[in-house]
């Protein structure tokens, strides 16, 4: 259905079946999940943090994971990598079950764990050197991905030379630089101030969206999530399932965030948005 302020909105209630509904396209489908749900221990000592969750990230889509805290959304991004396996349901890649990290995910957390010891340009190449790929192709992949982040002059520093958006801008061109299909974001600019946290956004959001680069995003700030995102999925308390899912048509230029938080709507699904995701006192 189309609201008044011309946001395609999608709710799905409680449930597999109406979840995996909202997973049927016709569009090539990199990763999904298929109840899949993750409890840690057993019987009396049993903690359930997943419950049961569906969705489809498709070819060229970012979709953004909001929800209370402490509800799993970084457990599911772990599932949704491989790194973790679920106690039920599946994650599929490609339509086969996923047991172990495809070559084709690049994972970005929050903080940049950027080695000191290396350069800019030698910590982008880092995952390609483990490839195996010779110095002088990584050297030049890398140069031109630090270029593409606005880097290039900042090849040969350290680390302790760079600024905190900097810092993130070179773990962006590393995650980048291996030319992964889906991106796994997790809380990636939630340290940043606020001007360079748009910048970002924006730049990285234009990158992944010229190269049809899938991503899936977790993150607290309701507003980051309707601006970068074609869809948001709400999740609910631990055990968590999806609560609703909102389809993101915000009129504008969609690699300009600034743009996006000025649009027609944005405020009153931003409101919506979070007054679905059941804050309680003493969370933050």
């Amino acid at each position: 259905m189309q609201d008044e302020a011309g946001l395609a909105r999608t709710r799905t209630s409680d449930g597999p079946a109406a979840q995996s509904a909202a997973g049927v396209q016709s569009v090539a489908v990199p990763l999904a999940a298929r109840g899949v749900g993750k409890t840690y221990g057993e019987e009396e000592d049993a903690n359930p943090v997943i419950g049961d969750i569906s969705f489809d990230l498709k070819a060229g889509e970012i979709v953004s994971l909001v929800g209370p805290s402490g509800c799993g959304k970084t457990t599911l991004l772990n599932l949704m990598s491989g790194l973790t396996q679920p106690t039920r349901g599946e994650v599929s890649w490609h339509g086969n079950r996923l047991k172990g990290v495809p070559r084709g995910v690049g994972y970005m957390l929050q903080k940049d764990m950027l080695m000191p010891w290396r350069t800019a340009l030698a910590n982008v190449t880092l995952g390609l050197e483990m490839s195996g790929m010779g110095r002088a192709h990584r050297e030049k992949k890398a140069h031109a991905m630090l270029s593409k982040v606005g880097l290039a002059p900042y090849y040969d520093y350290y680390p302790s030379a760079l600024s905190g958006g900097m810092r993130q801008r070179v773990a962006l061109a590393r995650t980048l630089v291996t030319d992964p299909e889906v991106i796994l974001l997790d809380e990636p600019f939630a340290a940043l101030d606020f001007q360079t946290k748009v910048v970002l956004e924006s730049d990285m959001a234009k990158l992944v969206r010229s190269e049809g680069r899938s991503v899936l995003l977790i993150t607290h700030d309701v507003e980051e999530a309707v601006s970068l995102s074609d869809r948001v999925i709400v999740l609910t308390h631990r055990p968590s399932s999806i609560k609703s899912i909102y389809e993101i048509d915000l009129p504008g230029e969609r690699g300009d965030m600034m743009a996006m938080r000025d649009a027609p709507g944005f405020a009153s699904l931003v409101r919506e948005i979070w007054s679905q995701l059941d804050v309680r006192m003493g969370e933050r």
